[in-house]
């Protein structure tokens, strides 16, 4: 047996590379990007990685997998996992499963999540859990990213020491098989272990020399000559989710004005740095690998793109009635839009359910992309997209998102997020085609590791679209192939019903905000959000205005494309006879209108029942402003509907806007809450009831959560730890609900 062995072992292969597997689960492909980053950087290491989406069951067995792994997973909606990672998640779940279902796993986790939102990096913390459980080991430290404050604060670092982690882990496995190999030998009677181990851990002491001898100019960036020298390779991964190399990128040179006084800039911005990001060299992501060949059929069809291609699946619906709810300009502009669904029946919802509102982009930010792109001859053409059969991505393929056969013009306006804000493997894509040497630096710089506070300051934070970015850069001249490769897919926007079918039969209401975006280094004038400026300029020729009982003009509204978004948890009590408090400032008090309308419905067709408490947390700047529902909301207490509504305003009759609010006058929701700690906190721990918060996910929810946390720390005298505990059990018991958005 010894013989075979030997003679198998040295006429194998030398170049066997270790292997390992990356499983992404990922709803709008973040995940994704980061999953095939590893997948990519993987061959820089001397390693394959093998790529696979947690749905594709048939690519992947954990169950007799005896390679690492690293799983990359996102977390949606309520703590949910995303829609390809569902299953698995509900396999691994399974309780019939043994306590050494996976004693053979060795794994490391990335977890994407948000931290405005309740249930942070949930699905990532259950997969984890639950693959414990189950007897997996860590060999890697899993890391919490948190777009709330920058993925690339734990990304950056956990994928920059995830290599050595994996090299350490098949290291010690490989020992470990060497040592069972040498037992054997000492014991004929023994089963030899497949030589092909050994040749790994060779191979990886051979990786390891390697990076220590050689020089890394291979592994550096693809730049222009002129502006880069080959250096270390041992650098991070950044936003871009694509694998990075350190490499010096001169600073630029510093040019002289008319009078030969060098020109210095007094203060950064999008297109200037100051030093000492000016003066140094970078770590910048590798170029993204161009996967995708377009090319243009001609077509004497001059094609309008006015309607998503999946219409079929949607309704389209009128809207019926758009009704201005704010007065005054110091206050958001808040509209009532009433949908029309008599059309179909098979439209079910229940008050608090959400759906969603499928909107284009906006036409002249589309002529403006077409313009830039050198494009707007060939709008109307037919888009042929294929994979290109040179391309070194992994796991390549064509964007499900984009259907064949489709013009330019449909391509921008209805396929492609191009109001996304540009993540750093695209700024990395625009360096190679830009063609003056400054403007080149600075999109270095802001993808680069040392250029992340100004990404974050001139990118990210005030949400820079791709068409502002490219207009800040002049030279810069990307193909479509870049746009299709790196931007998402245009998401529809979701809102919450704001009626009951038992008031508003055949009806659908619901209420927005005007979002503004206001203007900023890389945006002269401010713009309006996408979703919200669209609808508004759909009706508003027919908006009623609060102080008027007619509409403004006899213009027939539109109609618009929406469908309703499964797996809705935000309602009411089943149970009428439990007491519930709902929490809503500004428009967050819509489902709540919902909620009401139908228990004052079902009081009416049940007066003999009994109904639970309800209460009403409502909050906004002015009494005569933006006081939304005011008048509805009085006759729901008139009625008995609604027993108690506590309502602040936070402008109203402050001189001093830094004076703290008094118990008297309450700014925010949180400050009338504890007014009304005890019948709250009564309500929650011995009554069973609900509680219910909906609005601003980054400010107003936190705040309210912090507040319960207190409540029920001073109600049942416990420490925070404890009381943090019953407040998540509440959750876990689906009694504290929230319907958040930042």
């Amino acid at each position: 047996m010894l013989a075979s062995f030997f003679l198998s072992f040295f006429s194998m292969p030398r170049d066997v590379k270790p292997r390992f597997v990356v499983l992404y689960g990922s709803q709008k492909g973040q995940a994704q990007s980061i999953a095939e980053g590893i997948a990519e950087e993987a061959e820089e290491h001397g390693l394959v990685a093998d790529l696979c989406c947690l749905n594709q069951n048939e690519k992947y067995n954990l169950e007799k997998e005896s390679a690492l792994v690293v799983f990359v997973v996102s977390t949606t909606g309520d703590g949910e996992p995303p829609d390809n990672a569902l299953q698995f998640v509900k396999r691994i779940k399974k309780r019939t499963l043994f306590p050494d279902h996976y004693k053979h796993l060795l794994y490391a986790l990335l977890a994407l999540g948000d931290t405005n939102y309740a249930n942070f990096c949930n699905c990532g913390k259950t997969i984890e859990r639950r693959l414990q459980e189950l007897g997996a080991k860590q060999f890697y430290p899993t890391g919490y990213a948190d777009d709330g404050v920058g993925l690339e604060l734990v990304i950056d670092p956990w994928l920059e020491g995830l290599w050595s982690a994996i090299k350490d882990a098949l290291s010690k496995m490989a020992s470990n098989r060497t040592a069972q190999l040498n037992e054997n030998m000492d014991d004929p009677s023994k089963e030899v272990p497949d030589s092909s181990l050994l040749n790994i851990q060779l191979n990886l002491l051979s990786i390891a020399d390697k990076q220590k001898c050689e020089p890394d100019s291979q592994y550096a960036s693809p730049l222009a000559v002129s502006d880069v020298r080959p250096a270390s390779s041992t650098g991070s991964i950044g936003l871009a989710f694509q694998s990075t190399s350190t490499v010096s990128v001169s600073a630029p040179k510093i040019q002289a004005c008319s009078e030969g006084v060098p020109h210095v800039s007094l203060a950064a911005s999008l297109t200037s740095s100051l030093p000492p990001l000016s003066e140094s060299s970078l770590n910048v992501p590798t170029l993204p690998p161009p996967y995708l060949a377009v090319t243009f059929q001609e077509t004497d069809a001059m094609e309008q793109a006015v309607e998503p291609l999946n219409k079929e699946t949607l309704y389209q619906v009128p809207i019926s009635k758009a009704v201005q709810l704010s007065k005054g300009d110091s206050v958001k502009t808040a509209i009532l839009l009433e949908l029309d669904i008599s059309a179909f029946p098979s439209m079910t919802y229940q008050p608090g359910d959400s759906f969603d509102v499928f909107c284009p982009n906006r036409a002249e930010e589309v002529e403006q992309l077409l313009h830039r792109l050198g494009l707007q001859d060939r709008k109307y053409h037919r888009v042929q997209i294929l994979l290109r059969d040179d391309t070194k991505k992994k796991g390549a393929q064509v964007p499900p998102h984009i259907p064949q056969n489709i013009s330019l013009l449909f391509l921008l306006t209805w396929c492609l997020e191009i109001r996304s804000v540009p993540k750093k493997a695209f700024l990395r894509a625009l360096v190679e085609h830009t063609s003056d040497s400054a403007q080149r630096r600075r999109l270095q710089e802001l993808c680069s590791k040392q250029g992340a506070a100004d990404y974050n300051l001139f990118v990210r934070d005030p949400c820079l679209s791709v068409s502002e970015l490219l207009a800040a850069f002049p030279s810069c001249s990307p193909p479509l192939r870049l746009l299709i490769e790196l931007l998402p897919k245009l998401q529809p926007r979701p809102y919450s019903a704001a009626s009951s079918r038992l008031r508003h039969p055949e009806k659908l209401h619901f209420v927005f905000n005007m979002v503004e975006f206001p203007s900023c280094s890389g945006r002269p004038a401010g713009r309006r959000g996408l979703c919200t400026g669209w609808l508004f300029d759909l009706v508003n020729p027919g908006l009623v205005f609060p102080e008027k009982a007619e509409c403004s003009s006899s213009l027939a509204l539109p109609k618009i494309h929406v469908n309703l978004r499964p797996n809705c948890s935000f309602r009411h009590p089943s149970d009428p006879s439990v007491p519930f408090i709902m929490i809503g400032p500004g428009t967050g008090v819509a489902p709540f209108i919902g909620f009401l309308q139908q228990r004052e419905e079902e009081r009416k067709e049940n007066p003999e029942a009994k109904f639970g408490e309800t209460w009403l947390f409502f909050g906004c700047r002015y009494r005569d402003r933006d006081y939304l529902f005011r008048e509805e909301l009085e006759n729901f207490v008139s009625s008995g509907t609604l027993n108690h509504l506590k309502v602040c305003f936070s402008r109203e009759d402050r001189k001093d806007e830094e004076e703290p609010p008094s118990a008297a006058q309450p700014r925010y929701v949180q400050h009338n809450l504890l007014l009304c700690c005890q019948q709250v906190t009564n309500i929650l721990l011995r009554q069973n009831g609900y509680i219910y918060v909906c609005g601003d996910a980054k400010n107003m929810a936190k705040d309210v959560n912090e507040t319960l946390v207190e409540m029920i720390k001073t109600d049942l005298q416990v420490d925070q730890l404890e009381a943090m505990k019953t407040l998540a059990g509440l959750r876990e018991q689906k009694r504290y609900l929230q319907d958040i958005w930042a």
